[in-house]
């Protein structure tokens, strides 16, 4: 599932984030390119903000030149590739919470889920593998993570200014990514004791960042596995410029490799006459 609401206005965008263009492609785009090309995901629901879920069909149907249908919902359009993956976008909620709800009722079937965000549209295929094969090993639960570099204190407010504390271990702390996996069933309960909370704390029920908090909330643990330094996530200008830098070093090096390999077929071709 990929929620692709948040606001694109710190890159300099009126539209939402995941539409917002790196190289020549949305971050929708390039996320659901590198889903499909882990091959952790048979159904891919896009969570979209209802006034651009006809644009985020547009983006999910410009991926793929072999769609063999699509259907129109009530609040969905499906894209069914002829190989493997059908992708859903569908309009989301008021926040992530609900957008991801929402898009877990599209995804009923699955035994396991992923929760990706758009704005990382540069996490490597083998992150997701990573985080898909540890669910599959029995974790409820599981994100990839990278080590805290930078030294980290604690802020409070005195008066106007804003005073700080000591020193955090960084050794016991990380930055957390997506996707973030887990049992289906285990964030559907995650879900369900959240809107439990807000019904029974109105406005004062304290919302989570992620699904992984959510889950937390269940008292079961949340396993972490490697993340990526190039699964950045795009927020302002500065990002989008890494993110060029990312893009352009990848195809410069995907376009080295295969012609290598064009090579090593003719000296192979030459070798058989």
């Amino acid at each position: 599932m990929v929620p692709a609401a948040g606001s694109g206005s710190r890159l300099g965008s009126t539209d939402p984030k995941a539409f917002v263009q790196l190289n020549g492609k949305s971050l929708l785009v390039r996320s659901l390119e590198t889903i499909i090309s882990s091959g952790v995901a048979s159904t891919i629901v896009v969570a979209a903000p209802e006034e651009f879920l006809m644009r985020a069909v547009e983006e999910i149907d410009s991926i793929s030149h072999s769609c063999a249908a699509a259907s129109l919902d009530d609040d969905a359009e499906s894209v069914e590739d002829a190989g493997q993956n059908q992708i859903t976008a569908v309009a989301g909620g008021k926040d992530r919470i609900e957008s991801v709800q929402i898009a877990l009722k599209h995804a009923e079937a699955a035994d396991i889920v992923l929760v990706h965000d758009a704005a990382r549209a540069l996490t490597p295929p083998g992150v997701f593998r990573r985080v898909a094969a540890a669910v599959r090993s029995g974790a409820e639960a599981v994100v990839p993570v990278l080590p805290m570099t930078d030294t980290v204190r604690r802020a409070e407010r005195r008066h106007s200014a804003e005073v700080l504390h000591g020193d955090l271990d960084r050794s016991g702390l990380r930055r957390v990514q997506t996707p973030q996996g887990f049992a289906a069933d285990t964030l559907r309960r995650a879900h369900s004791l959240y809107l439990t909370d807000v019904a029974e704390s109105g406005p004062d029920a304290i919302a989570p960042t992620d699904d992984a908090g959510l889950v937390e909330r269940l008292g079961m643990d949340v396993v972490a596995v490697d993340g990526d330094e190039e699964a950045l996530k795009i927020t302002y200008p500065l990002d989008l410029v890494l993110g060029e830098h990312i893009v352009t070093t990848r195809e410069r090096d995907h376009a080295s490799a295969s012609g290598h390999e064009t090579t090593r077929e003719v000296m192979r071709g030459r070798g058989g006459q």
